[in-house]
């Protein structure tokens, strides 16, 4: 039981940065996250560290969580948030329901495609290696870093732009 506790407290914030820059809901990150746990605490015996590191077989669980939300909240879809929505929520936000992204990183992260977040909420949110995200998703590790190089740039023209906008101001 030890080893679990020592598995949770070195990846529990990660698990939860991965479904933040993922879904943009608190309440949801928090969900998911316990669910992942959950999920790792029943199937513990059956962890092989021949196959991958701990953090490696976590953030597969939490991705297959993530997947099965997805597919659950498929008949509800949401749009991705804009910035001046994000500019609203900043305005009235609760800091205790924040997700703790800084908004205009949101809003850059929002302007990406679904497989562009997870890649980079995957080694940014997650912090697992260009390697452990290839063989997690079934990827090449080429793909993968074109992925991260190409949504770093996006990203930092839109960081860019939102800092040009409100220098403006």
């Amino acid at each position: 039981m030890q080893e679990l506790e020592e598995i949770y407290d070195e990846n529990v914030w990660r698990v939860y940065a991965f479904f933040a820059y993922r879904l943009g809901s608190r309440d949801a990150a928090e969900d998911l996250t316990q669910a992942t746990f959950e999920r790792a605490v029943r199937a513990f015996r059956r962890y092989d560290a021949r196959k991958g590191s701990h953090r490696t077989w976590l953030m597969a669980i939490a991705n297959n969580l993530l997947i099965d939300h997805f597919r659950r909240h498929a008949s509800n879809p949401t749009r991705p948030l804009e910035q001046e929505d994000l500019d609203g929520l900043q305005a009235e936000a609760d800091p205790e329901m924040s997700l703790g992204l800084d908004p205009e990183l949101a809003g850059a992260l929002a302007m990406l495609s679904d497989r562009e977040r997870e890649i980079v909420a995957l080694r940014y949110g997650s912090d697992l290696t260009g390697p452990q995200i290839a063989e997690l998703k079934g990827m090449s590790l080429a793909n993968v870093q074109q992925i991260l190089s190409r949504s770093l740039r996006q990203m930092r023209v839109a960081l860019e732009e939102s800092h040009a906008k409100l220098s403006e101001r």
